[in-house]
């Protein structure tokens, strides 16, 4: 029980867990134990070392704090409310969980300034941690000179036993020791305890040595409920730390204060309840009313207003100095990082006629990539282990290594969940860099989930995704996408481009490049496609239109609808059919979703609703083609897995042929 007068720093370790606690009791919802366990590291972090300016969220050159077991939010919300953040108010905290409001759940980027990415998932936030970092490292290396420092900053994680049992989290910190990412420090929330219990019954390895051998500096709190000296001294070494990561074991008491739920999985995921609310009053001595917090403390906290503001003020003298000193690398800063694009950049972008050479789209994509990349210096990215078949490989840099962070190529390795939420994080950096990420199509199931969250999170990523259909062929079923595409195109807000030659892939990143909240996925070919006639680089923004036709909609027999590779293949069926007098129109559908968007009078005027006759042809499941084709078209897919053999054959023993698709058409029209 506390007797002795508190101190300052007491008092306001104290106000951040009962703002933390009162929230969630209010809200009858939510995870207690976190905020009160971490507040005093958290209050050392905010209070001694982070870099920021409550009255401006988005300046530049801030420290990125990350709260990676987000289901701790209300750790946060207290802190941005403490520390003068006005997104954040006393009433605020009294919604939290609520409709609408400001204190979600678990920490949203896009609904509370202040919070830098989308956490929740356990690992995603560390994850997130190693790409602002990566992109501080980078634009440092690209702009900094020896008598003017521009970028400059830290990224601070806590992330708990969940984020260290989830294996994005390894794949992740892995990244950052090979990297040696000396500005990204991370402290672990070691409370031993987890929903199902102590982690003992599942978590026994050594975290400190599993970092060490990541290639991070490691250091341990012995006590992290109370020894603030401890957690300073701790950060100030890390900071001294140049060449690599820190991680900053803190062990500390889940539920710090509760006299009997602190140290139970009780405390983490429900309400102390109001008898227990009271008792860990009594027994941490805070004698105030709930969502009250005095005067004194305020003022301590908002020290970090008049500090944050001369830290900016500070930064936009340099930045003055910059512009004076060196005024092509200034222009350039500021162009990206205002998120404008330079007039008339899509003019790189390739265009085809049907006499150049046929090419894989995953080749049309490389040439994209690396036409855009002469424009556009903020475009960086790389591939997992795969830069040769993705064809990723940026031209006009190096690769980003240790030692050579202005380089754009990144290498992931084999570690596609870790790319997708580092890739996320590079594009929420805020800098006006555009990430990509590439692997095979098979394997975004792997990163579902951040490419989920690059969707939720408003995050512009372009998430390159080869080999995309059984046409890759002799790899066989495992490799081999069949239900991939429909399931992506399930994710809200994010656009799936399914290409059908050079144009329309040149047409997809045009579209992904200048949506700015929005990420973007291609799902591009390993075989070549034939450059199509009718194929446009601006129709791509539709989403749909008409790739070949010769007649009004009121004389129209039928309607092939095509993706990818098969609107090749509905062009020729089409052809046979018109020799054999029958009036057919084809459409490409690179986008559904964009398809979606447009006006009711677009829509009719590609798929008129009079024309009930429609195949659609797309070599993956059939599954929501069923809207687009009715109840008198039909579907031809594969709802099945592929096969091992070469792609022609398998395409053909899986009936996508022209003959396959005209007899199809003429089974429909009777």
């Amino acid at each position: 029980m506390v007797v002795a007068t508190q101190s300052i720093q007491e008092l306001c370790v104290n106000a951040i867990r009962f703002l933390s606690i009162d929230g969630v009791e209010k809200a009858k919802s939510g995870h207690p134990g976190l905020p009160m366990g971490a507040a005093p590291m958290s209050f050392v972090l905010w209070d001694q070392f982070m870099k920021f300016n409550p009255k401006n969220p988005q300046w530049i050159n801030r420290d990125r704090f990350v709260l990676s077991a987000g289901h701790g939010s209300m750790l946060q919300y207290s802190l941005l409310h403490l520390f003068g953040y006005d997104s954040v108010t006393i009433d605020d905290l009294k919604q939290f969980r609520q409709w609408k409001s400001k204190t979600p759940g678990h920490p949203e980027n896009f609904v509370t300034a202040g919070v830098e990415v989308t956490t929740g998932p356990l690992g995603q936030g560390i994850a997130n941690g190693v790409g602002l970092a990566l992109a501080e490292a980078h634009l440092a290396a690209k702009y900094n000179k020896p008598d003017c420092t521009l970028i400059d900053h830290y990224t601070y994680v806590i992330m708990g036993d969940g984020c260290n049992m989830e294996g994005i989290s390894g794949e992740a910190a892995s990244l950052a020791g090979h990297w040696g990412l000396g500005k990204l420090i991370a402290l672990y929330d070691d409370n031993h305890i987890s929903i199902d219990g102590s982690t003992d019954i599942a978590f026994t390895e050594d975290v400190s040595k599993r970092f060490e051998a990541y290639g991070w500096h490691v250091l341990h709190v012995k006590n992290g409920n109370t020894d603030l000296d401890a957690i300073a001294a701790a950060i100030a070494e890390a900071k001294s730390i140049t060449d690599k990561p820190t991680m900053i074991k803190v062990t500390t008491t889940i539920g710090y204060g509760s006299p009997k739920k602190q140290n139970t999985a009780g405390v983490h995921g429900a309400a102390l309840g109001g008898d227990e609310v009271e008792a860990t009053r009594k027994n941490l001595g805070w004698n105030y009313a709930p969502f009250v917090v005095p005067q004194e403390v305020y003022d301590h906290f908002n020290k970090a207003i008049e500090r944050g503001a001369s830290l900016e003020a500070q930064w936009n003298q340099t930045l003055a100095t910059y512009k004076t000193k060196y005024p092509t690398e200034a222009k350039e800063f500021e162009t990206i990082t205002s998120g404008v694009l330079p007039e008339n950049w899509a003019d790189v972008l390739p265009s085809y006629t049907p006499e150049d050479k046929p090419l894989a789209s995953r080749k049309h994509s490389e040439n994209c990539l690396n036409a855009i990349s002469t424009v556009l210096p903020q475009l960086i990215g790389g591939s997992a282990d795969l830069t040769h078949s993705n064809l990723t490989q940026l031209k006009v840099s190096g690769d980003f290594q240790k030692g050579a962070y202005e380089n754009r190529n990144v290498h992931f390795g084999v570690r596609e969940h870790a790319m997708g939420a580092i890739c996320n994080a590079i594009s929420l950096h805020n800098t006006g860099l555009i990430p990509y990420g590439a692997t095979f199509l098979i394997f975004s199931d792997y990163m579902r989930n951040s490419i989920r969250l690059s969707a939720l999170s408003e995050a512009q990523v372009i998430w390159v995704m080869t080999h995309d259909s059984i046409a890759l062929g002799e790899d066989g079923p495992t490799h081999q996408p069949v239900e991939q595409v429909a399931s992506l195109r399930l994710i809200p807000d994010l656009m799936v481009f399914r290409p059908a030659d050079g144009n329309e892939t040149s047409g997809a990143y045009k579209v992904a490049i200048e949506t700015k909240k929005k990420s973007s996925l291609l799902a591009l070919t390993r075989q070549n496609l034939d450059n199509l006639a009718g194929s446009s680089i601006d129709a791509v923004a539709k989403g749909g239109y008409v790739a070949a036709c010769g007649f009004a909609p009121n004389e129209l027999d039928l309607i092939l609808i095509g993706t990818g590779s098969e609107v090749g293949l509905c062009i020729k069926a089409a052809e046979k059919l018109k020799a054999e007098g029958l009036k057919v129109r084809v459409v490409s559908m690179p986008c559904v979703e964009l398809f979606d968007l447009q006006s009711d009078e677009y829509k009719e005027s590609v798929l008129p609703k009079a024309i009930k006759k429609r195949v659609s042809v797309e070599a993956g499941v059939t599954f929501g083609w069923e809207r687009f084709v009715g109840d008198e078209g039909a579907c031809i897919g594969i709802n099945t897995y592929g096969a091992s053999a070469p792609g022609d054959v398998v395409m053909e023993k899986f009936g996508f042929t022209v003959d396959n698709v005209v007899a199809k058409a003429k089974e429909i029209l009777g």
